[in-house]
């Protein structure tokens, strides 16, 4: 009988107005945190790439690379084609291909970002090339994840070139193979007119990292980038110095497209057995991608400014 009555004076006291029974409350909306660019993961791009081995032109370790390449960009949902063509080298002609993939954006305008994934040619050591290029490569990778998971204002393509190095010896047509066939294919399939802007990373990974401004690159994306690393407090790494740079993006240059390149030339182990891991750094690869991060938003706004034009 007690034990009747106390549970009806519970009933009552729920549902009497003045009770504190507590209303159960919905649980408060989880915002996504925002996919940021991860140095770790940049850093297993680079070491992997590294296994390969030497991995110039033709040779059966880049093709093990183009193929990793591609696996980690359809891995994160992107749909990479390979740009295969034969260049004509001193050594007779090789097979490259290049590897190319998308991030759509609000607008159909593209945005390049661009690296090289083959390293020079030599015989008499082994070469492996883990700031030229597995470190800019490896850090487009990255990129990448961190870019397909944003809303970006124009479309990203991703550009990773077959072929930057000499076979032989820097001049002439030996060298910059894959992004001059890039943007030759580019002219004749009416695509070059939608790119708007190619952003070129090219050893990035010295421990000592620093970088000048490439008196080659268009001086408004110079300005752009540098910017961006005196805001992230990067002016230790991105120099107020001028160095006149000869690379992949020339070809866009000459293509009439606005192009930069961010490379560090000051590079004493360049092209030489000792460009291996010891000599490279994922804080440097994290600095370059802030950078690039920050930077692109800038590089959107210029490109949507209508230019004006004097006359008729």
């Amino acid at each position: 009988m007690i034990r009747t009555i106390c549970m009806a004076l519970m009933i009552a006291a729920m549902q009497s107005p003045n009770s504190r029974v507590p209303v159960p409350q919905s649980p408060e909306p989880r915002i996504p945190s925002p996919v940021t660019f991860d140095s770790a993961r940049a850093w297993a791009h680079l070491t992997k790439q590294v296994e390969f081995g030497p991995r110039p032109a033709g040779s059966p370790a880049l093709d093990e690379c183009r193929r990793y390449i591609v696996s980690q960009l359809e891995a994160i949902g992107l749909h990479p084609r390979e740009q295969a063509f034969e260049a004509r080298t001193p050594n007779g002609p090789v097979r490259m291909a290049n590897v190319v993939a998308t991030i759509p954006g609000r607008r159909p305008e593209r945005i390049a970002l661009a690296t090289h994934f083959d390293t020079k040619l030599f015989t008499e050591f082994r070469f492996v090339g883990a700031s030229d290029g597995a470190s800019s490569t490896a850090t487009v990778l990255e990129l990448a994840r961190v870019l397909t998971a944003r809303q970006n204002e124009f479309t990203i393509e991703l550009l990773f070139f077959d072929g930057e190095e000499a076979v032989v010896e820097w001049g002439g047509t030996d060298r910059t193979y894959g992004s001059r066939h890039y943007v030759q294919a580019a002219r004749q399939d009416g695509s070059l007119r939608s790119l708007k802007a190619l952003v070129l990373l090219d050893m990035i990974g010295d421990h000592a990292l620093t970088v000048s401004r490439d008196t080659n690159s268009t001086p408004w994306l110079n300005d752009i980038i540098w910017a961006s690393a005196a805001k992230l407090g990067h002016t230790a790494t991105f120099l107020d110095q001028d160095l006149a740079i000869e690379d992949d993006h020339l070809p866009f240059l000459e293509a009439g497209i606005p192009a930069v390149d961010i490379i560090d030339f000051d590079y004493p182990v360049w092209h030489t057995a000792k460009d291996d891991l010891p000599q490279v750094s994922a804080r440097s690869l994290q600095i370059v991608a802030e950078v690039v991060l920050d930077a692109l938003p800038a590089i959107e706004q210029r490109l949507s400014v209508p230019v004006r034009r004097i006359g008729f």
